[in-house]
């Protein structure tokens, strides 16, 4: 599977709807090395001149979301050639040992959503998380 195509499928796992200019921005995305939103929409309306700024903006957000660009890496594509979602982000083994892999942007979207839960969150966004390696307790249960 190409990285547009593992893109794309990341979005339907997570509720979006794949559209012409949805792909034409994947596109666009992965072909040029594109430093800002403006740059992207100048980009794709010489493709398609209906495509409004604000739907690049949303965009940018659902791959954010998914993990598959950082802005922090001037919108490139994080993930490999060989990239598996299950090589990607964090795994989590329930006690009836059900897993869930989760992608960079699902993963911070839970730990968000727990620390609001928590009254830790009030307006804040998690920038990063760090996991510090503990003595391990194989009989201790979280």
């Amino acid at each position: 599977m190409d990285k547009k195509e593992q893109i794309i499928e990341k979005l339907k796992e997570n509720g979006c709807r794949i559209t012409k200019q949805r792909r034409m921005l994947i596109d666009i995305i992965l072909e040029n090395d594109c430093s800002s939103c403006k740059e992207i929409f100048y980009k794709a309306a010489k493709c398609d001149e209906k495509i409004g700024v604000a739907t690049v903006y949303r965009m940018i957000n659902a791959l954010e979301e998914i993990g598959a660009i950082s802005r922090k890496n001037m919108y490139k594509v994080e993930c490999s050639e060989d990239c598996r979602p299950e090589d990607c982000g964090c795994v989590i083994v329930l006690d009836d040992d059900t897993t869930y892999h989760l992608s960079p942007g699902k993963w911070n979207m839970v730990i968000q959503e727990g620390l609001k839960r928590c009254g830790y969150l009030k307006g804040q966004k998690v920038t990063k998380i760090e996991v510090q390696n503990q003595p391990s307790q194989s009989s201790a249960k979280a």
